[in-house]
Formats: C-alpha cells, sequence, structure tokens
C-alpha cells in the first residue's frame, strides 16, 4: 500500500542503462561511507560521493531467497511468491512479473550472473524464463555457498568448471561473474541494457564446513598482517575484493563512454549473518543498528545502497528517504518511461534521485519464520517501528527518529499506535499456501 501516485519522470532520449550489485550479507556498517574505520572500501566510498546515499534504505526480507523476490518483483513479503528460504521447492511462476520482464518492453536486454535463488532445473523460476536473455551462476541458493563450484549454470545448460573439479581450486566464481558482467557491458553498449550482478560475497562458505574457511577468498590481502582473528582478515578481504569488482565495473562503464547514461545502484540483500565464525560485532557490521540476520530489528533489514548517474543523480547527496527492495521495479521502470505493473507494493523513488519532490509509503512491512516455531514480523510507520517475535508475542515498539538502535520499547506508553500498527501488519499479510504458520499449527 502506497500513499500517494509520485509523478512520471521525464524520460532520457535513451533509456538508460542500469547496473543493479547486490552484495550478501553485508551490513549497514561494513562501508567506509557508512562509518567503516577498518574494511578499506575506496571504490564505493567515492561512489557515493559522486551520487546518493541512503541511510533509510531496507531488503526485501531478512534472509536471502525473499529478499531477492522482492527486489525481482516488487511484492513486499505479505504478498510475495518466495517468502522464505524453506521450503525448498517454492519458485517464479509464469504469472509473476520480474524487473527483467518490465524493462525487456522497452528493449532492454537483460542479464544476470551470480546467485539467483528463485528458481531450479525444470521450474518456472530459471533467469531465461523470467526475461533475462543471458544468465551464468547458481540456480540453487545453497550451492551458491561454494565459491569454487564443480558445476555452473550458464544460459539453459549446466557446465562443468574442470579445474574445480580436478581440486586445483583455480576459479572462483565473483572473478567469474565479474568477467562475464564486463563482457556484457561491452557487448551491449549501443542497446539501452539492464545488468543484475548478485555476488555471493561476504557471505559465508560452505567448503569446507565449519571452518576458518568459512569465509572463502584467494588472498585476506591487503589484512594479512592485521592481527585479528583469519576468518576476520577474511571477511574483510571479501568486501575489499567485492568492492574491487565494482570499480571495474565502472571502469568498463567509463571506459564505453556510457557514464552519463548508465544507473548504478548498490546494496545488499540483507544485514550481517552471525551464522558463521564471523562475528559481525568485530567490524561494527550493522553499524549502529540492533539486530543481524534472520532478525526484523533495524540490523537485520536495514542496509547500504548507493544510487550513481552522473549528470541525472547529484553527487554528494545524502537521502533519508524510507525505501525498500520492492520500490526498486517501479523506480526502473519509471526511468525507462513505463508505468509500473498493476497490483505491486513498490513506489518509485526516481523522483527522489531526481531531486523532485518524493511521495512516500504508508507503511513498509516484513515477515520472516512462516515455517518455524517462531513467525515474526514488523512495520515501519511514520517514526515508529513495530516488531512481533511470534505471533502471539508481545509487540515491540520503538521510536526511530529518538531511538534507531532499538534500545526501549515503548509499547506500554502507546497503545493506541500498537494498535494501529497491529491493524496494518493484519492488512498487509495475505496468507500463502506455500508458506503455511507453523506457529499457527493445531491452534
Amino acid at each position: 500500500t502506497v500513499g500517494g501516485a509520485a509523478a512520471q519522470a521525464p524520460p532520457p532520449s535513451r533509456p538508460p542503462n542500469v547496473i543493479l550489485i547486490l552484495a550478501d550479507d553485508l551490513g549497514f556498517g561494513d562501508l567506509g561511507c557508512y562509518g567503516q574505520r577498518q574494511i578499506q572500501t575506496p571504490v564505493l566510498d567515492r561512489m557515493a560521493q559522486e551520487g546518493m546515499r541512503f541511510t533509510q534504505a531496507y531488503s526485501g526480507s531478512t534472509v536471502c531467497a525473499p529478499s531477492r523476490c522482492t527486489l525481482m518483483t516488487g511484492m513486499h513479503n505479505g504478498h510475495g511468491r518466495v517468502r522464505d528460504n524453506i521450503p525448498h521447492g517454492v519458485f517464479l511462476q509464469p504469472d509473476d512479473v520480474t524487473v527483467a520482464e518490465v524493462l525487456k518492453t522497452a528493449g532492454y536486454q537483460c542479464g544476470v550472473f551470480g546467485k539467483w535463488s528463485l528458481g531450479n532445473p525444470g521450474s518456472w523460476g530459471k533467469p531465461r524464463q523470467q526475461g533475462f536473455d543471458e544468465w551464468f551462476g547458481y540456480l540453487n541458493q545453497d550451492q551458491a555457498h561454494i565459491y569454487y563450484p564443480e558445476e555452473i549454470w550458464e544460459n539453459d545448460r549446466e557446465e562443468l568448471l574442470m579445474g574445480n573439479r580436478a581440486g586445483a581450486r583455480k576459479q572462483y566464481m565473483p572473478d567469474l561473474c565479474t568477467d562475464r558482467a564486463v563482457e556484457f557491458v561491452e557487448k551491449n553498449r549501443h542497446n539501452p541494457f539492464f545488468l543484475y550482478l548478485p555476488y555471493t560475497l561476504p557471505h559465508w562458505s560452505d567448503f569446507p564446513p565449519n571452518s576458518v574457511m568459512s569465509q572463502d577468498v584467494p588472498s585476506d590481502a591487503p589484512y594479512s598482517k592485521e592481527a585479528w582473528p583469519e576468518v576476520e582478515r577474511k571477511y574483510a578481504a571479501m568486501v575489499t575484493r567485492l568492492d574491487g569488482y565494482v570499480g571495474r565495473l565502472l571502469d568498463t562503464v567509463k571506459k564505453q563512454g556510457l557514464d552519463s547514461n548508465t544507473l548504478v545502484i548498490f546494496t545488499s540483500d540483507n544485514g550481517p549473518s552471525a551464522e558463521a565464525l564471523h562475528r559481525p560485532a568485530f567490524f561494527k557490521s550493522g553499524g549502529p543498528y540492533r539486530g543481524v540476520k534472520r532478525e526484523l530489528y533495524e540490523g537485520g533489514i536495514r542496509v547500504p545502497m548507493i544510487a550513481r548517474w552522473p549528470g541525472r543523480v547529484a553527487a554528494g547527496k545524502t537521502s533519508d528517504h524510507a525505501c525498500a527492495f520492492w520500490d526498486v521495479l517501479p523506480t526502473l521502470g519509471e526511468l525507462a518511461g513505463l508505468p509500473p505493473p498493476k497490483g505491486i507494493d513498490g513506489l518509485s523513488f526516481a523522483p527522489e534521485l531526481m531531486g523532485r519532490s518524493q511521495a512516500k509509503h504508508d507503511f513498509l512491512y516484513w515477515d520472516y519464520g512462516l515455517t518455524r516455531d517462531k513467525f515474526c514480523q514488523a512495520l515501519h510507520w511514520k517514526d515508529w517501528k513495530l516488531v512481533r517475535n511470534g505471533i502471539h508475542s508481545t509487540p515491540e515498539l520503538y521510536d526511530l527518529a529518538k531511538d534507531p538502535g532499538e534500545s526501549r520499547d515503548v509499547a506500554s506508553a502507546n497503545p493506541g499506535v500498537v494498535r494501529d500498527m497491529l491493524q496494518m501488519i493484519a492488512s498487509a499479510y495475505r496468507p500463502s499456501p506455500d508458506y503455511p504458520v507453523k506457529e499457527l499449527a493445531g491452534k
């Protein structure tokens, strides 16, 4: 539900190219431009100086698959198709409309290279059946946690990476995805293109399991001499390596003469993970916010987001506009001169990018844990944030303007606000037969 309709931005003579870069489990505080002091991110810091840095950007969910579903479809998690990482087997269907399908109607070439998570072999959810012309990466979400895979999907075929199969470990998947992304930009320099680059970095690795290599990266440089735990050196190296990939893409865009007509957006799929050996507190990955991945406090869902488009997005701007992943589809559609699909939850933030008056959401909604013992829900309304850690639990209420760290529950002092926000939550959640609420079983 959105409040008001944003005025359409006048499209440029040719629709802008779009590069959407998605990190995996990168926290709000992991970048220098968001306060990080130990991990080096010079490219992204410069990108923020050259564009717009958002301070109230939110992911689609607090875990990977549903967050990516909201990003692709413009539907928040109360309405989306893929609402959790489990159960496996729920994928996008033919009637789901993705960003790629929308942009293709404006003549875009669409490519995705990296971690998909929204369809397996034999399903309708594969990228090439959801609007993408080119695809290289991991279909299966769990396989995406292996940085040196033995097999990988390219378009409609599964390819063997023989060097990795032989144990040589020569082909690092994020390197390969970057190579493909650069080739895609070069090949499509004369066409409007949409490049979606969902990296796995800095997500922990499944190979080998439960070891210090849970942050798998070819080298821990430039942190090799730091007196940190090895896993933290590797985590920092993953973030800095990701920063270098962004630099390579920006350099390619400039070299191809596309800088003035290319919008680059960088963000993360959820907050930092505390599931493996890396500890988010070590680098203050969550910034000033409470919570981590799998929680609906701000640290689990508030993410960095930077937008750069020289000559169109003013340089050095900071935006406090509250937006979320489901806003990306209508935003890119508007910039391409297209109306948004009917029935979506997203609200275009193109006016904010262009420096014009921006409409605001009535509220933002998240949920998580449908198939677990606690079905958690959260709502952001005005300056209020309501968190319910289980549908039978007592709601918590926070005033984000006064308490962004969510340290003081003020629900008892504001019963009317709690009542109104619970009604909004009820209106936002639509049950799905794919995700029965375990907490209600037998009730």
